[in-house]
């Protein structure tokens, strides 16, 4: 195995402990090919992040809601915060009109974005780009959307499509608006995640969009997860729950961004 960089480590990481609940350093350390020692100050720093929690000799997942962490099965975190991701969709519903190009990720969220324009009284023509599976199917029989599924590698318990092959499709299409969650938000960086193979997705895909729309609740702000898929200034509207400061929306207004 040649050697691992930062954010593949730390995705390796989280893979092994949703897959085996703990780890053990000295045990990851041969799975990885990596010494101990890099692999503490990761575990050291992931936990800061919030992402684990450390334990003598390793570590093991924090105990948090399941739609804070990507890595628990989507069935479970669909089932999370229904009625925030009810409204927050419902608000976002308002942004698309008739005959648009829109671009949905493979979050919970967005999924429930999709069954609101599927169950809309006075459906649109639509064009819907997306690379999460169960969006892609939930949206399939609609006579009046054109669904393309983005194409990648499926990873166990996940509902995305993953990585950059069939990338070179967005530069042929002109999207209107992206709509999208994260793992966190932060005036740092911006909108980041810790699947590194679906960031590397969701990067070209902020680039292929006209507008880009976050989909958050407040749980999600102020946190920072690995690695960043849209810089502050690459987004133009973020639509979240009303349990954020005066101060931040003064920020956010600040930074040319819409709050609905």
């Amino acid at each position: 195995m040649g050697k691992m960089l930062m954010h593949e480590r730390r995705n390796a990481i989280l893979e092994y402990l949703d897959k085996d609940q703990r780890i053990v350093v000295s045990d990851l350390s041969q799975r990885l090919n990596v010494s101990e020692a890099t692999l503490r100050n990761d575990l050291n720093n992931m936990e800061k992040e919030g992402l684990l929690k450390r334990t003598h000799g390793g570590a093991v997942l924090v105990d948090q809601e399941p739609e804070d962490n990507k890595f628990f099965n989507f069935s479970t975190r669909e089932k999370k915060n229904k009625e925030e991701k009810y409204l927050i969709s419902t608000k976002a519903q308002k942004l698309i009109t008739n005959n648009q190009c829109i671009l949905l990720d493979a979050s919970s969220t967005a999924l429930e974005l999709a069954k609101r324009l599927k169950d809309d009284s006075d459906r649109k023509r639509l064009t819907i780009v997306t690379n999460g599976i169960y969006t892609a199917l939930e949206l399939r029989d609609v006579a009046e959307f054109t669904v393309i599924l983005i194409g990648g590698v499926i990873r166990a318990g996940s509902s995305a499509l993953e990585s950059t092959i069939d990338a070179g499709v967005l530069k042929k299409i002109n999207v209107d608006i992206m709509f999208t969650s994260a793992s966190g938000f932060d005036f740092e960086n911006g909108l980041t995640d810790f699947n590194v193979y679906e960031v590397e997705l969701k990067k070209e895909m902020v680039k292929a969009s006209n507008r880009v729309v976050a989909l958050l609740d407040h749980t999600k702000f102020g946190k920072k997860s690995i690695v960043s898929f849209a810089a502050i200034d690459q987004i133009d509207t973020l639509i979240i729950d009303n349990q954020i400061s005066e101060e931040d929306k003064r920020l956010l207004k600040e930074r040319d961004i819409n709050v609905l």
